[in-house]
């Protein structure tokens, strides 16, 4: 081809992509933020109106002014409140006077025992300060109050939560072998060879004289310091390569590098880091597995149980269909505890030998699923092994068919009862506790949202979800006008809540009475937010001074309406007419992601 003909093209091509940024023409769009109210009796506020305006589910609780208002009372917080039928009349009698639509009555807290006499545990009749007369039945009172008045009730259940750290009581804590196992590590240095001797790294944090055949790792050097008698002290950089080393008799002060620390040993500690941890050389962090049940390490407030255990699973699904089958209740939610203890939960030999049998092969246990590693600072991390992403969806599966069995139990047990569920807002931390509660056709840009994760979504089997969009800022404007994360707000977290979900199930927005202790505007921006950006609110808690904020809901809920789960076959056809536009090829407009606040909601 001749040059001038190829230069030709070659300029006609640069001339054309020329005039095609030339002719590029941005048209003016109305800002997504409008001054708007959800509520109307309440002061409008500056809201992301076209993210909170995305699907049908909301466009139809809209369109029938419809909107859940559910109050939730927490089972020992509120012990002696729901002591008499006295008492629990005038919760009643408040909530329906202010303008709420639902109960939901938390019967099996995270403690495992019940608030009814039940066959399968022991009857909770004390906690802290609190008592409940022994032989009183809160549930069967709350039920028939609740229906004299009109009001719907919904039993609160924790699934998989059979213990309290606080008390150390629950029935979990006899069933060891049915308890969560943990994956653990301790950091260690290892020698150059195999058969090396390996020493266990701890923090320091005094500047003191290690223990003795020890090593300590520092992350900073205080000024003017000097090494303690008969150590010894290597400088290592963020990539554990080792810059500088140090006698105690050494005066010189020493430079730590970014991302590095210094080792101290004393004993056989200072002559391993003196005869192996040479200029120049890389000293091998590495980790030591141990596995832990959770009562013998328990960090968090519930003794969480391995949801993959088969005993676990047959007892979580006896105390729905005691409640169902004892109790006239409007249906079942499940509290945060539908999950595992975490991503190093659960570790035991069952799901080990399930999780083989899932991906046809034995493995190396734990690496191929992911290994504890530990930085320079001995900062905790992981390296995710071969099976790892199969490994998160086959967790979310275990809790995906366990939640389909339960729809089935009660839809046998009791024709027509409710089921919701409540989580976290914040979607992107969910992975790490085996709980998809959105819809499986739901996409966005979660690394952890694979093909196979995203089958396990269980929105389609719940009548509602709520997740707890628990923060003090209202909304995503109010978020950028404070110069804080927008998606530390309500409004953010309620978005992202409703397009998880997909229109596979209602979605309300939780508000936590306590972020708003002295601040009633502050909850009335929140109430507004989580209007604006779900199907409805859930209020928690009863027990949180929940009688100062009387007037800010006695104004925000001063229209009635209903809960949109409450009309009969109104979800059916919102997912009838959400299949029919996916089969039109009609495409999602792109979600919005605000990284939430760690823990929100939990």
């Amino acid at each position: 081809m001749p040059a001038v003909f190829v230069a030709a093209i070659l300029g006609g091509l640069v001339g054309a992509q020329t005039d095609a940024v030339r002719s590029v023409v941005v048209r003016p769009e109305t800002s997504r933020f409008e001054t708007v109210a959800p509520l109307p009796s309440l002061p409008s506020l500056l809201m992301d109106v076209k993210g909170n305006g995305i699907g049908l589910a909301q466009q139809t609780a809209r369109s029938k002014n419809l909107q859940a208002r559910i109050l939730w009372i927490d089972a020992t917080a509120n012990l002696e409140r729901m002591s008499s039928d006295d008492r629990i009349e005038r919760v009643v009698d408040k909530a329906k006077d202010l303008g709420f639509n639902a109960i939901i009555f938390d019967v099996k807290p995270i403690v495992g025992y019940t608030l009814y006499p039940s066959k399968l545990t022991d009857k909770l009749t004390e906690w802290r300060d609190q008592k409940l007369p022994i032989g009183y039945d809160p549930l069967a009172a709350m039920v028939r109050i609740c229906r004299a008045k009109g009001m719907p009730l919904y039993a609160g259940l924790n699934a998989f939560s059979e213990g309290h750290r606080l008390t150390r009581s629950g029935p979990g804590y006899a069933n060891p072998d049915q308890q969560t196992v943990q994956y653990e590590a301790k950091p260690i240095i290892r020698g150059p060879w195999p058969t090396s001797a390996n020493f266990p790294l701890t923090a320091g944090t005094n500047w003191d004289v290690p223990k003795n055949d020890a090593i300590e790792v520092f992350g900073s050097i205080p000024a003017g310091s000097r090494l303690p008698v008969d150590t010894f002290a290597v400088v290592i950089d963020a990539d554990y390569q080792v810059r500088d080393r140090v006698g105690f008799t050494d005066t010189r002060p020493l430079a730590l590098p970014s991302g590095g620390s210094i080792l101290i040993g004393k004993g056989a500690g200072a002559k391993f880091l003196k005869d192996w941890a040479r200029t120049g050389a890389t000293v091998k962090f590495d980790s030591e597995t141990a596995y832990v049940r959770i009562a013998n390490r328990q960090t968090q407030w519930p003794l969480m149980m391995n949801p993959h255990h088969p005993e676990v699973q047959k007892r979580a699904m006896a105390f729905v269909e005691e409640v169902l089958r004892n109790y006239n209740v409007d249906g079942i939610v499940y509290d945060d505890r539908l999950r595992f203890g975490g991503l190093n939960a659960d570790f035991s030999d069952l799901s080990k030998r399930a999780f083989e049998a899932h991906i046809g092969q034995k493995i190396q246990w734990p690496d191929d699923v992911y290994k504890i590693t530990y930085s320079a600072k001995l900062e905790e991390g992981l390296r995710p092994g071969r099976w790892f992403d199969a490994w998160l969806s086959w967790r979310a599966m275990t809790m995906r068919n366990w939640v389909a069995d339960v729809r089935t139990m009660i839809d046998r047990v009791k024709p027509g009862a409710q089921f919701g569920v409540y989580a976290g807002s914040w979607f992107g931390e969910y992975q790490k506790f085996g709980n998809h509660y959105g819809s499986p056709d739901f996409e966005a840009g979660f690394p952890f949202l694979t093909r196979e994760y995203r089958k396990t979504g269980y929105a389609p089997f719940l009548d509602f979800l709520i997740t707890g969009c628990y923060y003090r800022t209202a909304t995503i404007a109010e978020a950028m006008e404070k110069n804080v994360p927008p998606g530390y707000t309500v409004e953010a977290a309620g978005q992202l809540s409703n397009r998880v979900a997909r229109d596979d199930t209602w979605v309300y927005a939780g508000i936590k009475l306590d972020d708003f202790y002295g601040n009633p505007r502050g909850l009335v921006r929140a109430l507004q937010a989580a209007a604006g950006s779900t199907q409805g609110i859930m209020v928690f808690d009863l027990s949180h001074k929940f009688e100062t904020f009387y007037s800010v809901f006695d104004q925000a809920f001063r229209q009635s309406t209903k809960a949109p789960n409450t009309v009969p076959g109104l979800l059916q056809d919102v997912r009838r007419r959400r299949m029919f536009v996916d089969k039109m090829g009609v495409k999602d407009p792109p979600v919005s992601i605000y990284e939430g606040a760690a823990g929100t909601g939990f």
